[in-house]
């Protein structure tokens, strides 16, 4: 009986103590919140950038991969050579890899995938640089070879984006609702409306340096449920949080608040295409009407630095065009009544959901008032705002809107006739085609200065300012990026203390 009693008081002691690997067991999931839901989860297809925020280099990989400085490293490529006139790249593939559905991961599928992208009906965002490819051949199963029509020293940066992932040929049709990747997350379920959730893939190639075993992604657009989430321990990281909550978690002991660089341009779209809007004059009314730095104040809460042009401050050939169109009221009444504009002029203005567009729009209705403009605000669904706004080729039933372009060099935007700018210009698509066909570093510098200029002063958009980032992320959740090159939340690197 004693001996019963003994070994009874013995499994209730082991049973009130953790075992030793249960006490240091890390956590090994993680929820992550995001302001907008993605449309799709294939970024081959569609351009919102949400969709490359889920799935980046989580599920899908590109060749190369933009690392959180900007700078780019082997991928799905373990290596590429460049001619010297930078209009040929070879690419050495990885061996051995697979896509999550067990097909071989090879240069027939890099083809496929640049093809597609290329292709007449591709909905790809940036379809226009996978037909400035020449030619894409795959010589043998390891090695693709791209020539190009141009010179283009960026080409290792530009296909790391969402847009150049590479697709199981088979599983394309599917991807945007049942993505298929070679990267480290598949996806387990998504409740529309709510969450999406990934779970790590065990058969990655390098599945044991991946800690995290599930992740789930929450969508919350309201800057006061997005701090409440924080707070309740309910959201572990919000990178690209509302920028008005940041103040109350600087002090808050269970968080860090990072604060990143971008390559954003967040801008007031003006539809070229419609009138008044057609006419220079009209458009720089409006720029004239505009108070950055009471707009970056009031709709980022001073997390931003003033541009003047479709370029950031510390990208290569920056020219500061914030002096072409200032503040200037009545300089901005003179401009409408040059233009024969009867006041007051009514005009759309559609803003998506994200704090910055709606904290924004207001602002904006505000100063274009006080120059005979009256803007009609209209809050729509960020779904809504793709079909509506922005699809290329879509209708573009607007007349005003305010976004954040988050792509980095992405001039050639304005070169696009059917794109939503509505922009039009031969002198600008001259220019363009000579900083492309340019590889002297210097002289494609000048040039880009050129176009930051002529856009700047066609007042092509309203040109607001480069955004700051903000991210809040529990203290014990390492490996989140500050800094943001583009969007996307690579989690692999990210751990538990």
């Amino acid at each position: 009986m004693l001996k019963r009693l003994s070994l009874l008081a013995v499994a209730a002691l082991v049973a009130s103590v953790p075992l030793q690997g249960q006490a240091q067991g890390k956590k090994d999931s993680v929820v992550m919140a995001m302001a907008l839901e993605p449309p799709g989860l294939d970024p081959t297809t569609a351009a919102a950038a949400a969709i490359a925020e889920v799935t980046l280099y989580n599920v899908y990989e590109t060749l190369t991969k933009i690392n959180e400085d900007g700078s780019v490293s082997p991928l799905l490529a373990e290596s590429w050579q460049a001619t010297e006139d930078l209009k040929s790249y070879t690419f050495k593939l990885r061996k051995g890899v697979k896509f999550q559905n067990g097909e071989p991961f090879d240069s027939a599928a890099v083809k496929f995938s640049f093809d597609r992208n290329a292709a007449p009906n591709s909905t790809n965002k940036d379809k226009s640089l996978y037909q400035s490819f020449e030619q894409v051949s795959a010589p043998d199963a390891d090695t693709i070879v791209v020539t190009l029509k141009y010179s283009e020293p960026n080409l290792p940066f530009l296909i790391g984006q969402a847009s150049g992932s590479i697709v199981e040929p088979k599983s394309a049709p599917t991807d945007a609702t049942q993505p298929v990747g070679t990267g480290p997350y598949t996806l387990g379920s998504w409740t529309k409306g709510s969450s999406i959730t990934l779970n790590k893939w065990p058969d990655y190639r390098n599945a044991s340096a991946i800690k995290l075993a599930k992740v789930t992604i929450r969508f919350i657009s309201d800057p006061a449920a997005q701090a409440a989430a924080l707070l309740a321990g309910d959201v572990d990281a919000f990178p690209r949080v509302a920028t008005r909550i940041v103040e109350q978690f600087k002090a808050d002991p269970r968080f860090v608040v990072l604060i990143g660089g971008s390559k954003a341009k967040t801008i007031v779209t003006i539809n070229n295409k419609k009138k008044p809007f057609d006419d220079v004059r009209v458009r720089r009314a409006i720029l004239a009407a505009i108070d950055r730095k009471a707009m970056i104040d009031g709709a980022a809460d001073g997390f931003g630095v003033p541009i003047g042009s479709f370029y950031t401050p510390g990208s290569p050939g920056y020219v500061d065009t914030t002096g072409i169109n200032p503040y200037d009221p009545e300089k901005a009444k003179k401009l409408l009544a040059e233009a024969g504009v009867t006041t007051p002029l009514e005009v759309s203005l559609k803003l998506p959901p994200p704090p910055y567009a709606r904290q924004g729009g207001e602002i904006l209705a505000a100063e274009l008032a006080k120059i005979g403009i009256t803007a009609k605000i209209e809050n729509i669904e960020w779904a809504q705002w793709l079909s509506q706004v922005f699809t290329p080729g879509g209708p573009h039933n607007y007349d005003l809107t305010i976004v954040s372009h988050v792509e980095p060099f992405d001039l050639v935007k304005w070169t696009e006739p059917d794109y939503y700018f509505g922009y039009n210009s031969e002198a600008f698509n001259a220019l363009y085609k000579q900083i492309v066909t340019t590889s002297d570093e210097a002289g494609r510098a000048k040039l880009l200065g050129d176009a930051q200029r002529m856009l700047a002063t066609d007042a092509a958009a309203g040109f607001l300012y480069q955004p700051q980032w903000i991210t809040i992320v529990s203290k014990k959740l390492k490996g989140v990026w500050k800094d943001v090159p583009q969007f996307e939340n690579d989690f692999s690197t990210w751990a538990w203390e």
